[in-house]
């Protein structure tokens, strides 16, 4: 692995942050490793949505959040992002973004001596969720973030259909403005998942899970303490 250091001051916590290749494996792991000052042993694989990279504000965020919690965190560029820079995946990239995620959770848990949570915004949470769902030994638990439950205003197109397979506890995190899936939408769409799930609806947020001015951080904050409280104790 090529890492390189640096130190950044987190709210109250120093977090080390290291780039992370891993180019041994195939499709190879490209991302940011985030170490906390005093661990928990658990750690968490965060990806990005569509059309993103794993440089957005958010998954920044969430990892620098966890981090400060105790956790290990490894946010990652999907392999159809780590082929181009710019641009959504291309049709038939779905499963080699699931195998790139795979090797993800591989590389950190050469790292990690707890358990081993996955997550991802949109396209990398409903990624995510697949894979789990055809490996339900992969990881511990998901964390959801904005699920594209339908594309916007096309509510008949359900992406629910591994949902019955899935059997790894699941987070999901969504804003109420939301355009790829109401609260109802959702909280019915859950109830086919035979694992135990939680839902945290974020008000006002829409698919970024952006809210009004200064309402990031707190949703943030909620983000974490609801994972930490879900998964608390296994």
């Amino acid at each position: 692995m090529n890492r390189e250091s640096e130190t950044r001051a987190g709210s109250d916590v120093r977090v080390s942050i290291e780039p992370l290749v891993e180019r041994s494996l195939d499709p190879n792991v490209v991302g940011f490793l985030h170490r906390p000052a005093v661990s928990t042993r658990d750690a968490i694989v965060l990806t990005h949505g569509a059309g993103s990279n794993c440089r957005t504000e958010l998954l920044l965020a969430l990892a620098e959040a966890f981090a400060e919690a105790g956790m290990l965190v490894l946010r990652c560029d999907l392999p159809y992002r780590q082929r181009s820079p710019q641009g959504p995946p291309k049709p038939g990239s779905a499963e080699r973004d699931r195998a790139g995620l795979g090797n993800a959770v591989l590389a950190l848990r050469e790292i990690a001596q707890g358990r081993i949570f996955l997550g991802g915004h949109s396209y990398g949470g409903r990624q995510s969720s697949i894979l789990a769902a055809s490996r339900p030994e992969l990881v511990e638990g998901l964390l959801l973030l904005s699920y594209p439950l339908h594309p916007p205003r096309k509510p008949q197109q359900l992406r629910t259909q591994h949902f019955p397979q899935l059997r790894t506890p699941a987070l999901f995190v969504h804003g109420t403005r939301d355009p790829f899936g109401s609260e109802a939408e959702l909280t019915e769409a859950v109830r086919l998942i035979p694992a135990r799930t939680s839902l945290l609806f974020l008000a006002g947020a829409g698919h970024d899970l952006k809210g009004g001015k200064g309402a990031e951080a707190t949703h943030v904050r909620s983000v974490r303490e609801r994972f930490v409280e879900f998964f608390a104790g296994g």
